[in-house]
């Protein structure tokens, strides 16, 4: 999430470990710099990887996305330039909208070409963004406990709420967003008075739902689902997590400090972002 605020022995307590017995590592794609999200593009059959190059709060025009063959290969290293330090991606209506501190930029998703670039009033960290089954997207905002809605162009407070808890990861999931809690009381090396878990916002509704049993375990990053399993990252661990509801939450693997914005093709495979060491990491699932 933020790796020049993460003090130096924070990065020597990890050592990338896979558990045979949940997970599969496929292959690891190198060469990335800051590696922040990864997002399975099914219509093109791609990974698209977006790249901080820099402080993530820096507007310093260094950031760039990536596209990433399904084999882990780099197809194309600067395929959008022109951003600050994007993170969260999501797809909706041919278009690819990308979070960017307090913008959300807007890219052509046939040709890489950036379109717009949509601010946000008042937003202050955006972080990861999903789309739902209307074509709505979102787009999380983690130091203000806050989720806005963009539709079309057009950018709306969608929820604030103190139970957010420094909302990082957001996924759409049928008719609510599951969301990964940084944690509460953020001190300056980014660990937590109190850690984060994983909530659900109902859309129609708005209200925010803590999940039975996933409450104040890490300070969580990126968030997916598939079928009726919950995957979630600690960023500040490595540690990649699962969740069904009636559960605990599961570690499934151990990387170093800096895995953040997951992405999934939906059946079996995530792909995660290793940010302090450049690579993204496919797993097989069990």
């Amino acid at each position: 999430m933020n790796r020049l605020i993460i003090p130096a022995f924070i990065a020597t307590i990890g050592i990338a470990a896979i558990s045979a017995a949940q997970a599969d590592e496929l292959w690891r794609a190198p060469g990335l710099e800051q590696p922040e999200s990864a997002l399975f593009d099914a219509a093109n059959n791609r990974i698209i990887v977006s790249n901080i190059v820099g402080n993530p709060g820096d507007a310093d025009g260094n950031g760039y996305l990536s596209v990433l063959s399904m084999d882990g290969k780099t197809v194309t290293q600067h395929w959008t330039d022109g951003m600050d330090a994007p993170k969260g991606m999501a797809i909706s209506g041919g278009k690819l909208y990308v979070a960017d501190i307090t913008k959300v930029r807007v890219v052509d998703l046939a040709s890489g070409r950036l379109i717009t670039s949509i601010t946000v009033p008042n937003a202050v960290f955006l972080n990861d963004m999903t789309s739902d089954h209307t074509g709505k997207v979102y787009v999380t905002d983690m130091l203000a406990d806050t989720i806005y809605r963009v539709d079309g162009d057009q950018p709306e407070l969608f929820v604030r709420d103190p139970l957010l808890a420094s909302p990082n990861g957001v996924f759409a999931d049928g008719d609510r967003l599951i969301v990964a809690s940084w944690g509460k009381g953020i001190k300056p090396d980014f660990s937590t008075a109190e850690p984060g878990g994983l909530l659900s916002v109902d859309i129609a509704s708005k209200v925010v739902s803590p999940l039975p049993g996933a409450q104040k375990f890490a300070d969580l990053d990126g968030v997916v689902a598939i079928g009726d399993t919950i995957y979630t990252t600690a960023y500040m661990t490595g540690t990649l997590y699962r969740y069904k509801a009636g559960g605990a939450p599961e570690a499934v693997a151990h990387f170093k400090p800096g895995s953040a914005d997951i992405g999934t093709d939906g059946k079996s495979i995530l792909y995660v972002p290793l940010m302090n060491e450049g690579e993204v990491a496919a797993l097989k699932l069990d």
